[in-house]
């Protein structure tokens, strides 16, 4: 049986061959609805490109990188699982390298150590900021993730965490919590994920008139459920009141807090309201079932495929910072059943 050419696929789909190898390339200015006909033909004939001719032919090796701090924390998994899938329907392979937040491995990430397996890098950093990406030695595109922008020098793609920080103390104030904990922020000046949703937490707090209480926010070592828990534990020690509310840096410190809150006999909710941060899965599951603020993390994956293709075909455009939606997800740990 002769194998699918992509004048197989342009036939099928009714289109030029020259656009099925720019949807394949994953050129941008293609309509959605004539790349989804090329990717249907592709899928429905079982279309195959050979990568390596096309490299060979673009001097663009079809791989992208993806850079995380940790695969199992929950919402770097997730966040993978929709790059893959944006990647793919540009054609294009990724690689993913877990970091650790260690500031060697997150070097290597941006100073040229794959640039000869990869197109360009998404990356998520912990340990490394605006001077190690201005002394970079490698020019392959990059695009960070999350909470830290690069002003200007790179494109970045994230939420305002600063907003979505309020939004979620607003919430715990309109539900009528007037002693709310923050759990989660750094005694490093260099966190910007604890300064920026600190920020956001405070914000909420003046905005309602209530003063904000120093005790009331609890540092972590880490982002992980067993710091949610060490965390609770010393909020709960005497000789202060408990909280009626919490946020949470994250769902995994939030699933920790309410943990310890549980096992210190408080309900969660009618006692003290519990609200997180990224919408992980288990999340929706647990019991309760958590109030987060959710990020479109799908949104935030095609931005940022999108953005490094775009970049890595011409880099001369301008670095852009794209802020995508995200809205607050009212669940159990925040709403009290109706009694009958």
């Amino acid at each position: 049986m002769a194998a699918v050419t992509q004048h197989d696929v342009a036939a099928r789909a009714g289109v030029a061959r020259k656009t099925v190898s720019n949807v394949i390339n994953g050129y941008p200015h293609v309509s959605v609805g004539v790349r989804e006909r090329v990717l249907q033909a592709i899928e429905e004939l079982g279309y195959r490109p050979n990568h390596a001719a096309q490299s060979l032919r673009s001097g663009r090796s079809r791989v992208i990188g993806l850079a995380v701090p940790e695969l199992d924390v929950s919402y770097f998994a997730e966040l993978a699982r929709l790059i893959v899938e944006a990647a793919e329907k540009h054609g294009r392979t990724v690689m993913i390298m877990q970091t650790l937040g260690d500031r060697t491995r997150e070097l290597a990430a941006i100073n040229g150590s794959y640039t000869q397996f990869i197109e360009g890098m998404i990356y998520s950093p912990v340990s490394l900021g605006r001077a190690e990406l201005e002394n970079r030695r490698d020019r392959t595109p990059i695009v960070l993730l999350g909470e830290r922008s690069a002003g200007g020098l790179v494109d970045h793609v994230g939420i305002d965490n600063v907003a979505a920080a309020r939004a979620a103390t607003e919430h715990l104030i309109a539900i009528g919590r007037r002693r709310i904990a923050f759990l989660g922020s750094q005694h490093r000046r260099s966190s910007t994920i604890a300064n920026l949703r600190t920020a956001g937490y405070s914000d909420a707090l003046v905005a309602a008139g209530l003063r904000p209480d120093p005790r009331l926010v609890v540092p972590t070592t880490g982002y992980h459920r067993k710091d949610g828990a060490a965390a609770m534990q010393k909020l709960l020690a005497p000789p202060g009141p408990p909280p009626d509310g919490v946020f949470c840096a994250t769902d995994l410190l939030a699933q920790g807090a309410i943990r310890v809150l549980l096992a210190e006999g408080l309900r969660v909710p009618a006692d003290v309201a519990v609200v997180g941060f990224d919408d992980i899965d288990e999340g929706r599951y647990s019991t309760p079932s958590l109030t987060t603020i959710s990020p479109d993390k799908r949104q935030i994956a095609r931005s940022a495929v999108s953005r490094l293709l775009t970049r890595s075909q011409d880099d001369t455009l301008p670095p852009r910072d794209t802020v995508t939606r995200f809205v607050l997800e009212q669940r159990e740990s925040t709403t009290v059943a109706p009694t009958s």
